[in-house]
This record gives structure tokens, C-alpha cells and sequence, in this order.
């Protein structure tokens, strides 16, 4: 009987350790994801800079704007927070994404500095 109990609590934890990565519910794409959380940090900057650090503030101003991020990639809170736990149980390919990320908000920014840069250099009409 031993025997059998040591089995059964063996393949219970084997069964366990190979369900561990892996996600209850539907998870964000890759680049899906990729995308959106570039598009959240950059909320997130600008929340920083546009309305004071008070907390009451930021949950007054930022609820209606991250919502309304979720809608135009067609997910939800609860999608979105199933989908970040996931991938940080996936440290490789979660810190591609990352590298995705800092990639694309660089390009974001050169593109940003170099409009500022033309419309500081350009001539004034006379």
C-alpha cells in the first residue's frame, strides 16, 4: 500500500510540475502583447507627466484611459493580467518581449526627437 501511495503522490507531482507553465484561460499573442504593453508604458509616461503622483489622481485619470487601451487590442483586465503572470513564468521569452519593447519605444522616441527637430530648424516665413 506504501508503494502505491508514493506513486500516486509521484505522478500527482509530476502532473504538477508540467502544468505549471502553462495558462488556465487564454492568453495575449506574443506580438499582441508585445504591442500592448509598449502602448501601456507609454500611457504610463504620460499619465506621469500630465497629472500630479497622488494616487486618488492617477486611478481618476488612468482607469478610463487603460480601458479603453484593453478595448482597441480587444482584451480585458482580467485577460491582460492572465497573460502578464503567464509570460513571467516564461523568463526567456518574456525578456525578448522586453527587448521588443525598449527596440520600439527607442524608434518611438528617435521619430518624436527628430519631428522636434525639423519644426526648431525650419526656416520662419517672412
Amino acid at each position: 500500500m506504501h508503494k502505491y501511495i508514493t506513486l500516486f503522490f509521484s505522478v500527482s507531482l509530476l502532473l504538477f510540475a508540467c502544468t505549471a507553465g502553462k495558462s488556465n484561460g487564454k492568453i495575449i499573442e506574443h506580438d499582441q502583447m508585445v504591442r500592448l504593453l509598449t502602448d501601456i508604458h507609454i500611457l504610463d509616461g504620460s499619465l506621469y507627466n500630465a497629472v500630479s503622483q497622488s494616487p486618488d489622481t492617477l486611478y481618476k485619470y488612468g482607469t478610463a484611459r487603460y480601458l479603453t487601451l484593453f478595448k482597441k487590442y480587444h482584451v480585458d483586465s482580467i485577460e491582460f493580467r492572465r497573460s502578464l503572470k503567464y509570460y513571467t513564468t516564461q523568463p526567456i521569452e518574456f525578456q525578448a518581449m522586453y527587448d521588443k519593447i525598449l527596440v520600439d519605444l527607442q524608434a518611438k522616441t528617435d521619430s518624436i526627437n527628430k519631428k522636434l527637430l525639423k519644426t526648431t530648424n525650419a526656416p520662419h516665413p517672412k
